[in-house]
């Protein structure tokens, strides 16, 4: 396994500079894996003002280049593309709300990455991140794996912090995943659960209760930041820094990530998140982890929910 950045291809595209992508920009520069960012965006006088922003403190952090355009010509030779332009979610209103708008302004942006970046790993966080990240799916006709959505990697991470604060449990020493939609259909997938090689749910101080309590904070995350402050990014805008940097660096870490499904538990047709292995060419495999007769029926339905919104557009 090769760990090494290629120093000469370390190119990464940021499409829609608004608040998730600039906070993700900036995450990325804090990490120093970057060789060259390029921030794409509408308003040539708003990036150029982000990308001055950045610039001016590259002194205290790498050597990055640093380019703002509104032509995605410029994405060119990029390794990495990540998308996160489209409407964001309003007080109220549920990821899946954002379907139609967001579907529109896909559609639009894949072609011209297969265009100027065809050998791009594609990284889906706009929402709803499982119906987007099919539709491009369709309409690249890129080898699988190659396109993702950021999915329940955020879930999963939120899920962890609540369930440490009641087991007393660092969350890096909690590996246990939200699955299904990147939204009111998903679930914790309880019952595969581990934390120090133990069974969460055989752990002295495993409260049931706590625990779907846990997940009920973690659902309702998102809602209760919009409601509060307008937007998320700061949590999202790090786990796409840590997507990006594991994929540069080849690091075939396991994240839960919003893949189209061929046979995962017999499902096609569809994408939502499963445990992958993300690796420097993208999703490398999709782990089929053990669920219960329950989370069995919850992956159902959240497959089902997913379906109800995805365009009958042929691919």
């Amino acid at each position: 396994m090769n760990h090494r950045i290629n120093q000469d291809l370390n190119k990464v595209a940021i499409i829609g500079c608004g608040k998730v992508g600039m906070t993700a920009a900036y995450a990325l520069l804090l990490k120093n894996v970057v060789n060259e960012l390029v921030l794409i965006g509408r308003s040539q006088a708003e990036l150029t003002g982000e990308q001055l922003d950045l610039e001016h403190g590259l002194n205290f952090l790498g050597a990055a280049k640093i380019f703002s355009s509104i032509n995605y010509e410029d994405m060119a030779k990029s390794d990495v593309v990540v998308i996160t332009a489209g409407v964001a979610q309003k007080p109220g209103e549920t990821r899946l709300d954002l379907t139609v708008k967001n579907l529109a302004i896909i559609e639009e942006i894949i072609p011209k990455i297969v265009q100027y970046a065809p050998e791009a790993v594609i990284v889906i966080v706009s929402n709803p991140v499982d119906i987007l990240t099919y539709r491009a799916y369709q309409i690249a006709g890129l080898p699988k794996g190659r396109i993702f959505g950021t999915g329940t990697m955020l879930d999963s991470a939120r899920f962890r912090f609540h369930l440490s604060e009641f087991l007393k449990v660092n969350p890096r020493s909690i590996h246990a995943y939200v699955l299904g939609e990147h939204g009111d259909s998903s679930f914790p997938a309880l019952s595969s659960a581990i934390v120090g090689g133990q069974s969460l749910l055989s752990l002295p101080n495993f409260s049931e209760t706590k625990a779907l309590a846990a997940f009920e904070a973690t659902r309702s995350a998102a809602y209760k930041i919009i409601a509060a402050k307008g937007a998320t990014y700061y949590a999202i805008g790090t786990v796409i820094s840590q997507v990006v940097e594991h994929i540069l660096r080849d690091s075939r870490r396991v994240l839960s990530l919003s893949i189209p499904l061929h046979g995962y538990h017999d499902y096609y047709g569809v994408a939502l998140s499963v445990p992958c292995v993300l690796g420097r060419s993208g999703v490398e495999q999709a782990l089929e982890i053990k669920l219960s007769w329950e989370e069995k029926l919850k992956l159902a339905h959240s497959v089902e929910t997913l379906k109800k919104y995805l365009p009958k557009t042929p691919a």
